[in-house]
């Protein structure tokens, strides 16, 4: 009888380390960041949506719907990045049941189409994003805690089709604060491993400072410490020149150009023409991220890029414009995917698509970047000509 009371015993023993590892091996099964890498193609942003502050229609955006997804999807993108705000949704912070359902909705959607989705803590009222300082640090840290412990015990369950974001644009240019950013960017990482699941192994995205390549390359020189290996990606974001791809009117640092690339500058508005932040500048900020991060097993995101359309009046050549800013499109896309970067075209309500209807608004500049690789256009001609 005693030694089948150990039998038993043992066998109890046996079956729980069994049951512990498969558990254990479950939620070791999320795939590298570099796999999930290698299938992410072109992304989208649902830019000023769920990240306008206290509601997701506050900036003419609207609750995205499955026939808009499935538009995006058959536009050639495979990833969508969803920007969110959540300070302004929370209550003595506890974030709104209802808000976490809303962005769950979107998320939803994408994922069954078989799409990738990001996640972030967006600018949301500057929280982080405008105090990335050794003052503001203790705070801020804690208010990171417990905004992405609620945010990943709610998502935990998804697939590593769902990718978190620690933050969006951090306001740091100098190495204290690439040191408090860093903080931030652990904390995160802290959080979210500490809710297990396929938490666990997760891929996380960190920001390198103001997600300025120049900063980043410099100033980035070690990553968020993780108990897994091979989860991390970078984020940068991609607006140069920002004469081409933020101004929409003059500034006093600097006037608009309109004509960006080589074959695209104007002749009869000289001084319109991008004087800086062409094609080699583009390849050589990419091979930076290429060497110092893709080499060495990090995968890379561009976040955001984007260029104003503008109507111009004579004598500038609207035309002229246009199909510059295709070609900006166009070439961007063609050589992140040259050096491994995986590019997030940013949009807007009533940009590329009407959101309301699912339909597309402009064409161009999705046919723009479904083109690779880039081929250098006559002026004359229409892209796609």
């Amino acid at each position: 009888m005693e030694l089948k009371g150990k039998k038993r015993f043992n066998m109890k023993f046996v079956h729980l380390l069994v049951t512990l590892a498969l558990s254990v091996t479950l939620h070791a099964q999320l795939p590298t960041a570099q796999s999930i890498a290698a299938k992410m193609h072109v992304g989208w942003n649902l830019g000023n949506t769920f990240e306008a502050i206290c509601s997701a229609t506050a900036w003419g955006g609207t609750i995205p719907t499955q026939q808009l997804v499935d538009l995006v999807k058959a536009d050639g993108f495979n990833a969508v990045r969803l920007p969110c705000a959540w300070d302004c949704h929370a209550t003595n912070g506890v974030i709104d049941p209802n808000w976490l359902a809303t962005v769950k909705q979107a998320v939803d959607i994408c994922v069954n189409d078989g799409l990738y989705v990001i996640i972030n803590i967006h600018w949301d009222g500057g929280w982080l994003e405008n105090n990335v300082t050794t003052s503001a640090q203790a705070s801020v840290n804690a208010k990171q805690q417990n905004y992405w412990t609620q945010i990943a015990n709610y998502f935990k369950n998804y697939d590593e089709h769902l990718l978190f974001a620690s933050a969006n644009e951090p306001n740091a240019s100098d190495a204290t604060g690439m040191s408090v950013l860093l903080s931030y960017h652990q904390t995160f990482v802290n959080a979210v491993r500490a809710t297990g699941g396929n938490n666990s192994s997760r891929t996380l995205i960190v920001q390198g400072p103001s997600t300025n390549i120049g900063y980043t390359n410099t100033l980035m020189n070690t990553l968020p410490t993780d108990p897994i290996a091979g989860r991390m990606m970078v984020e940068i974001h991609y607006y140069d020149p920002p004469q081409f791809c933020i101004l929409t009117q003059d500034a006093s640092w600097g006037k608009m150009f309109y004509y960006w690339g080589t074959g695209y500058h104007s002749s009869t508005d000289p001084t319109r023409n991008a004087t800086y932040g062409e094609e080699s500048y583009v390849d050589s900020n990419f091979n930076l991220m290429k060497t110092k991060f893709i080499n060495n097993g990090i995968p890379v995101i561009i976040g955001e890029f984007a260029a104003p359309a503008r109507s111009l009046p004579p004598p500038s050549d609207n035309t002229l414009a246009l199909a510059s800013r295709r070609y900006f499109y166009r070439y961007l896309v063609s050589e992140a995917k040259k050096y491994g970067l995986i590019p997030f075209v940013w949009d807007i309500p009533m940009g590329m698509y009407n959101r309301g209807s699912a339909t597309v608004l402009d064409q161009g500049i999705i046919d723009a970047m479904k083109r690779r690789p880039v081929i250098h256009i006559d002026k004359n001609k229409q892209i796609g000509d």
